[in-house]
């Protein structure tokens, strides 16, 4: 094992940024873009399970990672990730599926104060680590900032920015807020895996089932929130106005409870009254509908496959790998769009574009990574001051959307 840099008293001085998972398919790109877009002097580290794989990693990055430090630690191993917290200021996350190997890590960074990052979409995961560590690191200073790739960047910085907007024009409070994504890309076998883990613990443990389903499993007190129900992101295919075929989303059950915990933690500073949902944009016309109904009957087919046990080791040979993602062809090809559409109590409206380049799950997962782990290392006093297990909005706000701004992405927002 290389330790982090000396401080010159002997001592070892933490590492500004420990990227744990280094050696994934995820791990890897983000490592990448930290390589290329760190400011020069921040002291970045590489950790995971295998030094030599390490090695191997950070010998493939450009030049200016050479000098990076390994840190070796294994996710079962609670003295290597109390060490690995204690060894760095901020730590991302790529270790999925969460639920099966982040909580130890978790812990750690909130016992010992440092921040902490990752890419879940996991409600369950999130939710037993609000339970068990938001106060100990509301105690220590650590900011926990679950989800901050594809889940959940974008609905939460755009849903953010719409209130935002309409606080400054005295519009009153957000209403119903829908936002229609559209993207091209792949999908990754960890993400598989960790819808595979997901879908195995409701389907044998009831409360658990009960849990994921809840509109605001994710907020500070469930039974105290104003709005049981959401606009409808499941069902059958359905029109917009503007004549847009949409369908279930599959990452909106998801997204919708991080940003119903942003507008909690803000104490419902978006709205008392906020009714949120998520859907995929189709296209119009009749190519429009028969993609809807395609996606729609294909995504009830998958989650109803995954629920049967016969049909499990099918899928598991059809399906990617975890380790495994698309291939730099496909990546560099992918994009993604989400557009925010928000009603007020005034009767204003107001729509948020956001947007950026790559395959959203990847190529653009691995920006909105390293920008938000940048943000915590340099972001200091900007950041809003709190602390506990948070969200992208709540715990790095405008200091990340400028930085993804800088870095190419689109957050855009109008009236009308």
């Amino acid at each position: 094992m290389v330790s982090p840099q000396n401080d010159g008293n002997g001592a070892a001085a933490p590492v500004d940024i420990a990227l744990y998972g280094a050696t994934g398919f995820v791990g890897g790109l983000i490592a990448r873009h930290l390589a290329e877009h760190a400011p020069p002097g921040v002291r970045i580290a590489l950790a995971g399970r295998s030094e030599a794989k390490l090695a191997a990693t950070r010998a493939a990055l450009p030049t200016s990672a050479r000098d990076w430090p390994l840190i070796v630690a294994d996710a079962a191993d609670p003295a290597a990730t109390d060490r690995l917290a204690a060894g760095a200021r901020v730590v991302l996350s790529t270790v999925g599926p969460y639920a099966k190997y982040g909580l130890g890590l978790v812990g750690s960074c909130a016992r010992a104060g440092t921040h902490y990052a990752d890419l879940t979409g996991e409600v369950l995961f999130v939710r037993e680590a609000i339970d068990r560590f938001h106060d100990t690191a509301r105690a220590s200073g650590a900011r926990i900032v679950h989800s901050c790739g594809y889940d959940s960047v974008p609905s939460d910085l755009g849903v953010f920015l719409a209130h935002r907007a309409a606080q400054a024009d005295g519009a009153g409070g957000l209403t119903e807020v829908r936002t229609v994504a559209t993207m091209r890309g792949g999908v990754s076998g960890g993400t598989v895996d960790s819808l595979r883990g997901q879908l195995d613990t409701v389907r044998t443990d009831r409360d658990a089932r009960r849990l994921a389903a809840r509109p605001h499993s994710l907020s500070p007190d469930p039974s105290a929130e104003p709005t049981p129900s959401q606009p409808g992101d499941a069902g059958p295919p359905a029109r917009l106005p503007d004549g847009t075929w949409t369908a279930p989303f599959v990452m909106a059950s998801y997204n919708t409870r991080i940003v119903r915990r942003s507008n909690a933690l803000l104490d419902h500073a978006y709205g008392r009254g906020l009714r949120y949902g998520e859907l995929q944009g189709c296209g119009r016309g009749v190519s429009g509908a028969v993609t809807a109904g395609v996606v729609t009957g294909g995504l009830g087919a998958l989650v109803g496959a995954f629920m049967v046990p016969p049909i499990r080791p099918l899928l598991d040979r059809v399906l990617p790998a975890p380790g495994t993602g698309p291939s730099e062809r496909t990546r560099e090809r992918g994009w993604f769009r989400m557009d925010v559409r928000a009603e007020t109590e005034s009767g204003r409206r107001y729509r948020v574009r956001v947007s950026g380049p790559g395959d959203p799950g990847y190529g653009a997962t691995a920006v909105m990574f390293g920008e938000a782990g940048l943000a915590l290392a340099l972001g200091g006093s900007a950041l809003p001051d709190r602390a506990g297990c948070l969200t992208p909005a709540t715990a790095l706000g405008d200091v990340l959307v400028d930085r993804l701004r800088a870095a190419g992405h689109t957050y855009d927002v109008a009236e009308g």
